[in-house]
């Protein structure tokens, strides 16, 4: 049995000191899939990767129950869509009136009024994925576990215990259909 595995149980069975133990088993790797997330995140965004990553794993344990995961893969698409939320919650906060609303943070920098904006929109594409969630809910956990957790689509496959080539048909659909929601609402035609 792993560390990881060992550590689970004595979480699942009360043990308040197993969770020191989780932490710098998978907190390297937590890290990692923040900055990710946050690299994608538009000009001007202040949540840091340590924040997230802290955030993001007191969702996970820090509740009277913590959820029992069955693997290292499980966790860690749990820590996905735990990071998928706070993100979508930190961009709702910053799109009310009171947090600056529609202003954007925009730097003094010549050389950045230059760079095309990222076209990528984080609630735009959490509505498209809810949607996609009630078409069709395995691709919408599969792109989760792409997006938001940046697994691999072997390893995204092995945790929804699909084959290789069934992931990627079903991600070829997922990318199509999330790209045709997205830029749809975006122009402001209904293309379902």
């Amino acid at each position: 049995m792993s560390e990881f595995t060992q550590i689970m149980g004595a979480i699942q069975a009360g043990d308040p000191l197993a969770a020191d133990q989780l932490l710098p088993l998978v907190y390297e790797e937590l890290r990692k899939l923040a900055a990710i997330h946050l690299a994608r995140e538009q000009p001007g965004q202040t949540l840091q990767p340590t924040a997230l990553v802290h955030e993001a794993y007191l969702r996970l344990l820090g509740g009277a129950n913590p959820e029992q995961w069955h693997s290292r893969g499980h966790f860690f698409a749990a820590a996905a869509v735990a990071i998928r939320r706070i993100l979508i919650e930190n961009a709702r906060r910053k799109g009310r009136l009171r947090h600056g609303g529609g202003l954007v943070r925009r730097d003094l920098d010549q050389d950045s009024a230059l760079l095309p904006e990222p076209q990528e929109d984080l609630l735009a594409l959490d509505e498209a994925l809810q949607k996609l969630a009630d078409l069709d809910a395995r691709a919408a956990e599969l792109v989760q576990l792409l997006y938001f957790a940046g697994l691999t689509l072997p390893e995204a496959a092995q945790i929804q215990g699909i084959s290789p080539r069934t992931a990627g048909r079903l991600w070829a659909f997922a990318r199509a259909w999330l790209r045709d929601e997205i830029e749809g609402s975006a122009g402001g035609g209904d293309i379902s």
